[in-house]
């Protein structure tokens, strides 16, 4: 009979126990740290306490402020969107810091983002998010210009604090990328498979950012899979040794990521103080298409990195095994609960030679107690300590439905492993289905910067831009 918790387990992740006592250690090093300052503060003269508020106030060491931050925005038929989130990155940076690249869009995208003040290039044609930031980064030349990238989702909404949170984790000499924490918008009237969809998105972010992310993005210990593409910081200088758009790639974030550790470009920080809000796709069909696509950019991107002898290789191959074997449990789960009730409900069922035999199989195996204590327990478990953390009682509403989603999750997962072997991708993309709604109430803020924002340059509109 295989025991309960070793189900749990194998259904959680080793990965999860790892990384969330990796966790725990950087917690109670910055609470230390934090303390030790502190103690500093309060002996020290007021040059020594400026210093360690510095932070707070958009720049440090390094001398980084969002002055030195170039914001790329691709976008592909956007139009329900993009303004808000141009509204809100505008509040923090100046707008002639802020590129669009519009991506063979057929809306008002491209007007809308001229209207904003951002400075607007478009692609010829439709050439794949990775593509369009590569013809960007190149257009704009945002390397020689800024010291800092910020790429940005065009419905992505960022939150006041993201720069001051962010900034400093290039702090460290080694970090050459940030990553900020998702939030499914919640600023949308949706149905109840909408609710259900974004609830269960959001428990997702919830739970891999602080029981892995966090983990994975210590100091001492680096090895995290990817920087998400919402909204991720790297500086300009490692770009040029990052191959941003390879072929045959449906994504680029987990390729970035990939490039970061195999070359050795440095390590990746991560920042729970830096939010961004992001609209989650409300409908089955855009929910199943992204994460496909999702999924078989992993697939893909591990295809192309051949495995080295490093921590990232060892982490990467210990979470793809664990995502492999949870996935096959949990198809398999249906399976052996529906062998496991019938005889329960109809008895008659055992004189069928076939049915007997199976059950027999599973049932010396596998009882019904080990499925609640190993599966459904651990799962409620992670809801609700994810509705108190992030505040979201409707996941606790939701919750019936969760268990049915990692079902459709693992499907993807394991359909599009063959996948990545057996077709290729040109990057092409076609965003779910937006819903405009009203920029949230933003938190009072210092503002980040006092320099009055720049013209924006003429001949970098729409078809223009810096020779390439």
């Amino acid at each position: 009979m295989v025991p309960w918790w070793l189900l749990a387990v194998l259904i959680v992740g080793v990965n999860v126990l790892l990384w969330g006592v990796v966790g725990l250690l950087r917690l109670a090093e910055g609470l230390a740290s934090r303390l030790m300052h502190r103690r500093v503060a309060r002996g020290s003269d007021d040059r020594a306490a400026t210093r360690a508020g510095s932070g707070n106030a958009g720049s440090h060491a390094l001398g980084l402020t969002v002055d030195d931050v170039a914001v790329l925005i691709p976008a592909h038929n956007e139009a329900a969107v993009i303004g808000e989130s141009l509204r809100a990155i505008m509040r923090l940076v100046p707008p002639a810091n802020v590129h669009v690249v519009s991506d063979g869009s057929t809306d008002a995208t491209t007007r809308i983002a001229e209207s904003s003040g951002a400075q607007v290039i478009a692609t010829v044609r439709n050439v794949g998010k990775a593509g369009a930031l590569q013809e960007a980064i190149q257009r704009f030349r945002l390397i020689e210009r800024f010291r800092v990238v910020l790429l940005l989702d065009a419905d992505t909404r960022i939150d006041p604090g993201y720069m001051a949170a962010a900034l400093p984790m290039f702090d460290r000499p080694d970090v050459v990328a940030v990553a900020g924490r998702v939030k499914t918008d919640r600023g949308r009237k949706l149905s109840l498979i909408g609710n259900i969809l974004t609830a269960h998105r959001q428990r997702i972010y919830g739970f891999g950012q602080r029981a892995l992310k966090y983990g994975q993005t210590w100091h001492h210990l680096n090895a995290t899979h990817i920087v998400p593409g919402f909204a991720s910081m790297y500086l300009t200088r490692v770009l040029p040794r990052i191959e941003m758009n390879p072929p045959g790639l449906v994504i680029e974030d987990f390729n970035m990521t990939f490039e970061v550790y195999q070359k050795r470009l440095g390590k990746v920080a991560f920042t729970m103080g830096a939010v961004a809000v992001t609209q989650d796709p409300d409908n089955l069909r855009d929910y199943v298409r992204q994460t496909k696509r999702w999924a078989l950019g992993l697939w893909q991107t591990v295809r192309r990195h051949p495995p080295r002898r490093n921590l990232f290789t060892a982490m990467l191959t210990l979470l793809l095994l664990e995502l492999v074997t949870s996935s096959v449990l949990f198809l398999l789960t249906p399976f052996v609960l529906v062998t496991l009730l019938v005889p329960e409900v109809a008895r008659s069922s055992l004189d069928l030679q076939w049915f007997a035999q199976v059950h027999g199989f599973v049932h010396a195996r596998v009882s019904l107690t080990t499925l609640l204590y190993g599966i459904v327990l651990p799962d409620c478990a992670v809801t609700c300590v994810i509705a108190v953390v992030e505040r979201r009682p409707r996941l606790l509403i939701c919750g019936f439905a969760f268990l049915p989603m990692r079902l459709i999750d693992s499907a993807i997962g394991l359909y599009t492993l063959p996948m990545a072997w057996l077709s290729k991708s040109d990057g092409r993309w076609k965003s779910p289905v937006r819903r405009a709604v009203g920029a949230p109430a933003l938190t009072r803020r210092p503002v980040l910067y006092v320099r009055p924002a720049a013209a924006v340059p003429d001949g970098w509109r729409t078809g223009a831009g810096p020779p390439r």
